[in-house]
């Protein structure tokens, strides 16, 4: 009769990871974990006060100014003389929130008439001016 010796095959390489210290590993550090998580939450208790959310603002329409080649002035394509322009204008600074306002110049309009119109709406107060200008084709 042979004996088999259970040590003779000594020389085998193991190719299996022995996983259960692994998971004794993970479950120490999960335990850790949750007793030093609501230690280092510091929540301190307070009595917030309670507003009601305020309606949006909306914003006013934008005002299209134009100037023709001669020189005349157009209020949302409406034509305004100088002193209703001006009356236009500090209405328009008057209102909280102020409307945009945008610039629309003829190609020949001298820059002349476009830095006037530029000055009036900074001494009526109008906080925001743009330029309309058609894109190259």
């Amino acid at each position: 009769m042979s004996f088999h010796d259970p040590f003779e095959d000594q020389g085998e390489v193991m190719s299996e990871i022995n996983m259960t210290p692994l998971v004794d590993v993970m479950l120490v550090l999960l335990i850790i974990f949750m007793l030093t998580v609501p230690v280092l939450t510091n929540a301190v208790k307070l009595d917030l006060p309670r507003a009601a959310s305020a309606p949006e603002q909306l914003q006013p329409q934008a005002v299209t100014i134009s100037v023709a080649a001669d020189g005349s002035l157009f209020w949302n394509q409406t034509p305004v003389d100088a002193a209703a322009f001006r009356q236009h204008l500090q209405a328009a600074a008057a209102q909280k929130p102020q409307p945009p306002l945008r610039l629309r110049g003829d190609r020949k309009t001298d820059y002349d008439h476009i830095a006037q119109v530029m000055a009036l709406a900074q001494q009526a107060g109008i906080e925001k001016l743009g330029f309309i200008i058609a894109p190259p084709h």
